[in-house]
């Protein structure tokens, strides 16, 4: 099976998860984006998604899905992503899309995280994707300083030759290099650096359940 054959894969099995007439949380990237347009296909079922970025929030109203502002909602029952790497533990590297921080937030208000993504992501230890941090702009070169203490190489993340700016107006800084040994310790280690707005460790707050593609089918993995 293909990549994408796999993302749709676990993107239909996601389905399964989205509480009738309830809202649902969405998030951002390839993967995600296979899950909007099957949550498309029973709209008329759920009350309204709440997005964790603005291309989603855009793709979620091109399929005619209510967008709900998350400050509107009190809590919803799912939030359904993908990740970048995760672990049999359901630690998560997040933020390859630029949207980990309204990703996290999003997360924080559902009852459950649905991670969907190919087997490729499934890693014993994080770190060989890079490591996002979003942090305040002109705090990025101290912020840099300081991650790059911690053993890894951090690099301001670029678009077109220019910094790429978030959907909160704030860089990102990927961390090359890094063995992540202990995630939950690296996520509050690096959230207490001054200037840091998130880091894209999903590990205090990380996946409840993981639908994960492989060639043998979505295998569900539940933490």
């Amino acid at each position: 099976m293909t990549q994408d054959e796999l993302k749709l894969a676990v993107a239909q099995a996601a389905i399964a998860y989205v509480v009738e007439g309830e809202i649902v949380g969405v998030g951002t990237g390839s993967t995600a984006n296979f899950f909007i347009d099957e949550l498309a296909k029973i709209k008329h079922k759920v009350k309204a998604a709440v997005a964790s970025s603005e291309a989603t929030a855009a793709r979620l109203r091109g399929h005619g899905i209510t967008v709900l502002d998350l400050n509107e909602v009190t809590s919803m029952p799912v939030y359904v992503d993908g990740a970048d790497e995760i672990t049999a533990q359901g630690a998560m590297i997040k933020g390859g899309g630029a949207a980990l921080t309204r990703e996290k937030i999003v997360a924080s208000v559902a009852q459950k995280f649905i991670c969907i993504a190919d087997g490729s992501k499934l890693v014993q230890l994080l770190g060989k994707f890079p490591l996002p941090v979003e942090v305040i702009p002109m705090a990025h070169a101290v912020v840099a300083r300081k991650l790059n203490s911690l053993g890894g190489e951090a690099r301001l993340r670029l678009k077109d030759g220019q910094p790429l700016l978030t959907d909160n107006g704030n860089m990102i800084l990927d961390v090359h290099g890094l063995q992540i040994a202990d995630p939950q310790a690296l996520e509050a280690t690096i959230n207490n650096i001054v200037g840091v707005v998130t880091v894209g460790l999903f590990a205090k707050q990380g996946a409840d359940v993981c639908l994960l593609g492989t060639s043998e089918g979505v295998k569900t993995l539940v933490f």
